[in-house]
Order: C-alpha cells, then structure tokens, then sequence
C-alpha cells in the first residue's frame, strides 16, 4: 500500500523479523503510537531454507539506511523479490540483525506456514 525500505508502493511485500524484540523495534520506529491499535500480534512463520536469499551489508545500495526509504533502495528490493520468495536483509536499525522481506504474490507463498500467532500488547512508553 505504501512502500517500504525495500519495496515501492504497489509492490507487494510483508516484512518480518528474526526476532519478536527487532519487530517490535521496527514497528515502533515506523508508526505513531496514536495510529497504532490496540490489538496486535506476532506471527512466526515457516519458510524453507531454500526459499529465500540473504545479503550482507556489502551486498546493498550505499544509500539504503537513509530516511526516508530512497528510490534505490525500493527499486533494489523489488528487482531481487521478482522471482524469489523471501529476501534477508540488514535491519536499518541494528545493522548486524536481520529482517525478511516476503514476496505473497510468488507461485511458492502457499508454501509459507504459520507455525503460531501470539497476542501482543505494545508497550507505550517504547514511544512516548
């Protein structure tokens, strides 16, 4: 709907994270905590080794931690998700942690499970 770091508006993706603590921090540094619901959850999701590829630091645009998200930066992750399922990328945040960015449009996303959803209460003075 929007775009993100790694994607244009208009090119479908879902973002995750390794980690419940990196996708807490994700989502707080890119929504207002008056916009942000009150129920919320995490999902772990299942996705085979051999579906997704991971890059480095060294792999990426020189540019791609600059706010807001540059045009090189989407067009390089559109061009990599086109006939992958799921792309590993540095989070911008914690450069050395990682984040997936899921492609739902690929023939293979109905191989992705959802292994479980946990209810999720955010904490707001993460933001305030």
């Amino acid at each position: 709907m929007y775009g993100g770091r790694w994607n244009p508006q208009g090119v479908a993706c879902l973002y995750a994270s390794e980690s419940k603590s990196l996708c807490v921090l994700e989502y707080a540094a890119n929504i207002f905590l008056k916009n942000m619901p009150t129920a919320l959850s995490f999902t772990t999701y299942e996705i085979r080794d051999n579906s997704w590829i991971g890059f480095l630091l060294k792999d990426l645009p020189a540019n791609w931690k600059e706010t807001p998200p540059p045009e090189s930066t989407q067009a390089w992750g559109a061009k990599h998700l086109q006939n992958r399922l799921a792309i590993r990328v540095p989070s911008a945040i914690i450069p050395s942690e990682f984040n997936f960015v899921i492609n739902p449009l690929h023939v293979d996303f109905k191989l992705v499970r959802i292994k479980e959803i946990e209810p999720f209460s955010f904490d707001p003075r993460i933001k305030s």
